[in-house]
C-alpha cells in the first residue's frame, strides 16, 4: 500500500468513527483529519468534501456487509446469516446507514445503484425456477436483509451485540435461516 492509499484507509477508517457518532452534519472533519494524521487540504483533494467522505465511507461499509458472505442462491439463508453476523461485529455499519436516512435518503435506495447484480441474479434465478417468483427479485432480497437486520442497532425490538451470550446469537442465526427458507419456499405471497 502505497502512502496515498494508507492515508485514504485512514481517512476512511476515522470518517466512519466519526460519522456512525455524530451523523454527517454533526461530524468534525477537524476530528476526522487529526485521528487519521492527514491534512484538511489533503482530505479534501482525495474526496472534494465531508459528504464526499461520507458516501465513501458509507459505500464501502454496505459493500462490506452485503459481501460479508458471497451470494449463492442456493442458499440464501446462509447468506441472511452471514449478514446478521456482519451487523453484529459491526454494528457502527448500520448506523452510518441510519444517519444517511435520516439526513438524506429518507426514501428510496439507499445507495444510487444503477442495477445491484444480487437482484439482478435473484430475477434469473426466479426465470429459470430455481426460486420462487411470487414475490419480485427486488422485494425478496430487500426483505432477506430486512430479515439480517432484525437484530441490528436499527432494530426497534432488540440489538444485539457480541456481547450476548452465544446461545442467544445462535437461537437468532437458527431462527434467521429458519424464517429465510421459509420465505423462500412460499408458493403466494
Amino acid at each position: 500500500m502505497d502512502k496515498a492509499q494508507a492515508s485514504r484507509r485512514r481517512l476512511l477508517n476515522a470518517g466512519a468513527v466519526e460519522f456512525a457518532a455524530h451523523g454527517i452534519a454533526g461530524a468534525r472533519v477537524d476530528r476526522i483529519s487529526a485521528d487519521a494524521k492527514v491534512s484538511k487540504a489533503q482530505m479534501y483533494a482525495y474526496y472534494s468534501s465531508k459528504e464526499g467522505l461520507f458516501d465513501a465511507v458509507l459505500a464501502e461499509r454496505i459493500q462490506e456487509i452485503v459481501d460479508a458472505v458471497p451470494f449463492t442462491l442456493d442458499d440464501l439463508p446462509r447468506y441472511a446469516v452471514g449478514i446478521y453476523d456482519a451487523c453484529v461485529r459491526q454494528p457502527q455499519m448500520v448506523r452510518l446507514a441510519t444517519w444517511a436516512r435520516l439526513e438524506r435518503t429518507p426514501t428510496g435506495r439507499l445507495l444510487k445503484e444503477a442495477e445491484d447484480p444480487k437482484i439482478l441474479a435473484i430475477t434469473q434465478a426466479q426465470r429459470d425456477g430455481l426460486i420462487p417468483s411470487t414475490l419480485p427479485a427486488e422485494d425478496l432480497y430487500d426483505m432477506l436483509i430486512a430479515l439480517a437486520l432484525a437484530w441490528s442497532p436499527g432494530s426497534l425490538a432488540f440489538t444485539a451485540s457480541e456481547a450476548d451470550p452465544a446461545e442467544d446469537n445462535q437461537r437468532r442465526r437458527t431462527s434467521l435461516a429458519a424464517a429465510v427458507a421459509r420465505v423462500l419456499a412460499a408458493e403466494s405471497p
